[in-house]
């Protein structure tokens, strides 16, 4: 079995190629993918080459870990039905080509206990899981205090404080000096820093990558805040030790999200009671995945850029 899939050969050389796939075993199913998103953070430094070294680093890869996507095969055990739509974080099922993380291609084989059924009407926005359980695993992480201050109005930005007020917590103040993408806050103030005058936040979310942004962070806790880095930084992150020492400053890293993170988000979606609408900005046919992927990195206006695979099918 082969299918069609975005390989990443070196650093800003995309291709979209036949690839072999894996055959499945029993307790495997094979998912016809329909649309993938493309993240403009941990792929954003795969695709420039600046992400740092980790286990199952290397070139050529198929990134991607966001899919969506209908069950084609599944074994009576799985609880799966022929037709089902499903959320796949990425797989690893390319033989010798490293799958970091896997998702985008046109059909992949994946374990049972990987793929998380969805509402049929969530369609191309189910996509987005994956990056909603990351913002619930920032605030419910070793039991972590909800943000009034997020740094960064990008998709991961929008999601932690759309669940914050979810959850039932005070709307936060969110910071961008991005003009364009100060727009569209529903329930929370977005503001330019250096037009937010205050300097006793208790609890601070990070999502803008930037390095270089701790020592202004810590500048605008109170005493015992907390600073939680929630975004990926390719650079070293370091702080001057004074001010941080004054408020006792705590300073905490949100890694991936875990299986009961998206399990608790997608009841979320399902209930009502958190919405994915109006994130997903602009939309490919995976048959111009180089384009999309340029322009999901460069166009400051494109908040998620999703890969359509349908085509394929």
């Amino acid at each position: 079995m082969k299918t069609h899939a975005v390989l990443l050969e070196k650093p800003e050389h995309i291709a979209l190629s036949s690839i072999d796939l894996t055959a499945p075993e029993d307790d495997d199913v094979v998912v016809d993918i329909e649309w993938s998103g493309i993240s403009t953070g941990t792929e954003r430094l795969l695709w420039n080459g600046r992400m740092p070294v980790f286990p199952g680093m290397g070139y050529p890869l198929v990134p991607g870990y966001e899919a969506v996507g209908r069950v084609r095969e599944a074994g009576s055990a799985s609880g799966l039905e022929r037709g089902q739509r499903v959320f796949v974080p990425g797989a690893q099922c390319f033989g010798e080509i490293r799958g970091i993380f896997g998702g985008s291609a046109a059909r992949l084989v994946v374990p049972r206990e990987r793929v998380v059924p969805v509402a049929a009407e969530q369609g191309e926005q189910a996509v987005l899981l994956a990056l909603a359980a990351t913002a619930f695993h920032a605030i419910d992480a070793n039991g972590g205090e909800p943000p009034d201050l997020i740094v960064g109005h990008g998709v991961l930005g929008r999601l932690l404080a759309r669940l914050t007020l979810a959850r039932g917590g005070a709307a936060p103040v969110v910071w961008e000096c991005d003009r364009a993408r100060a727009a569209g806050a529903c329930g929370y103030s977005v503001v330019n820093p250096d037009d937010d005058p205050r300097h006793n936040y208790r609890s601070i979310y990070d999502v803008s990558g930037d390095a270089s942004m701790l020592n202004t962070l810590i500048g605008r806790l109170e005493r015992g805040g907390e600073i939680v880095l929630a975004g990926f930084y390719a650079k070293p992150l370091s702080f001057v030790f004074a001010p941080a020492f004054i408020r006792e400053a705590r300073i905490r890293v949100a890694a991936e999200w875990a299986p009961p993170d998206l399990t608790a988000v997608n009841s979320l979606v399902e209930s009502g009671r958190l919405s994915l609408a109006d994130l997903i900005t602009h939309r490919q046919d995976a048959e111009q995945a180089d384009q999309a992927y340029r322009t999901a990195f460069a166009d400051p206006d494109c908040l998620k850029m999703i890969l359509d695979w349908r085509s394929f099918s």
